[in-house]
């Protein structure tokens, strides 16, 4: 293996790159009372230790304090072979951060526009859940914050696989057909009416009785009809016009193949199960593929500056580049933990740190200790994280392809990467010393 695998990749392209990006000023961390040789010793090390113990081929830091970013490096390479190195325009799938950067702004601007409310029954929306018992009187805030039972996850892919493996052909073929029109990688097609099918297996998912902590994405694969329903426009359609064209995230996108970036999209799994190939340009969570790459759970991807942008609206409390997007009331209603007397972190949506955080060593902490109980944000299953501090005013992004070659390589956990980078940025401020 070479040698340059181990060696963490600046590129000296960063102040060119500001220039091209007009929506995020650039500063030096000392202009924001950081520590720079600090800040850029450990985060070189950590992450150089993280790539020499395979938790990732390469990866990428961004970190904005008083809304300039002060930290954007790239690190290592796509993937093992040390061919393509990682480049700060790179574009990664988000994973579950989609969740916060989707769904989530859209619900958010319907609880802002009085189409939603948060406290009567999700069922006065989703009209399949009146007739279910279990379900009729759950309200969209126990389920946003995970305090509604709801079952954590159904693996659909095995509604399209046999028992040896084969794909069911009345599910899913290899070329397009006008009942078979969700593309869900190369010469895979899964049925129109599958997502029907999907919806129904979730109408009718148990619900735990004892409500408490538990987390569950079932809804967020249900979101996009939703937010199509109240609000009459194609789900992405709403999030472009919206959010992402107006605030110059042009990268923010599902399915990026479709759209002819110039970025190059780092890849994520070899799947062995469903595309039986290198997963790139196409969705990694089989959930999202299964609905044609479009979802709330999963399949948004983005570079590290665009999704910089979006948490740069939600740590302003809904504004960003002097346009105002959502309420600061509804922005602060939806970070905010909502039942913390069930030992629940929880936010709407978002996740928060860990109850007691602070008092907690390093290892054990989420996210980092010294971050404040205010800030939020979300990690993703192929290695990503997005985290904003309105109080310290810090946005911190790490993406990588942790999931690369595998999704069974867990040494981003086993190494604490993102918490110990996270309280990296929060060490470094020489003010609050």
């Amino acid at each position: 293996m070479k040698n340059l695998l181990f060696v963490p990749i600046l590129l000296i392209s960063w102040c060119s790159f500001a220039q091209e990006n007009d929506s995020l000023p650039f500063a030096h961390p000392s202009e924001m009372g950081l520590d720079s040789i600090y800040i850029h010793s450990k985060t070189d090390a950590i992450i150089t230790n993280g790539i020499k113990n395979r938790a990732f081929p390469g990866a990428q830091v961004l970190v904005a304090k008083n809304g300039a970013v002060i930290f954007h490096k790239a690190y290592g390479f796509h993937t093992y072979d040390s061919l393509q190195p990682v480049s700060l325009t790179d574009v990664y799938d988000l994973a579950s951060v989609t969740k916060i950067t989707a769904p989530l702004p859209a619900l958010m601007k319907l609880v802002d526009e009085k189409k939603l409310n948060l406290d009567v029954p999700f069922s006065t929306y989703w009209r399949p859940w009146r007739k279910q018992k279990d379900k009729r009187n759950l309200t969209l805030r126990e389920i946003l914050a995970h305090q509604a039972g709801l079952q954590p996850y159904i693996v659909f892919l095995g509604k399209v696989l046999k028992k040896n493996g084969q794909l069911k052909k009345r599910f899913v073929r290899h070329s397009a057909h006008k009942r078979f029109k969700k593309q869900a990688y190369d010469s895979l097609y899964v049925k129109n009416r599958f997502e029907q099918k999907m919806q129904r297996i979730i109408n009718r998912s148990k619900v735990s009785e004892e409500k408490k902590y538990r987390y569950s994405g079932l809804t967020f694969l249900i979101f996009p009809k939703l937010i199509e329903q109240l609000t009459g426009e194609d789900y992405k359609t709403y999030l472009r016009k919206n959010f992402y064209d107006p605030m110059g995230a042009k990268t923010l996108c599902f399915n990026p193949n479709e759209k002819a970036l110039p970025n190059k999209i780092v890849p994520t799994e070899i799947d062995t199960l469903f595309r039986h190939a290198l997963t790139q340009n196409w969705v990694h969570d089989e959930n999202a593929a299964l609905l044609g790459g479009v979802s709330g759970n999963a399949g948004l991807f983005a570079s590290a500056h665009d999704l910089a942008k979006l948490m740069l609206l939600y740590q302003n409390y809904g504004a960003f580049n002097g346009k105002r997007y959502l309420s600061s009331a509804v922005v602060k209603e939806f970070i905010s933990v909502q039942y913390p007397e069930n030992e629940n972190r929880r936010g709407l949506g978002f996740d928060k740190p860990l109850l007691g955080n602070d008092t907690l060593a390093l290892k054990d902490a989420y996210p980092a200790p010294m971050a404040n109980p205010e800030s939020f944000g979300h990690s993703g299953f192929t290695g990503t994280f997005a985290w904003a501090d309105p109080k310290d005013q810090l946005v911190f992004i790490f993406l990588s392809n942790r999931v690369h070659p595998f999704r069974s390589h867990r040494k981003l956990y086993e190494l604490n990467i993102r918490t110990a980078l996270h309280q990296v940025f929060h060490e470094a401020d020489i003010e609050g010393k």
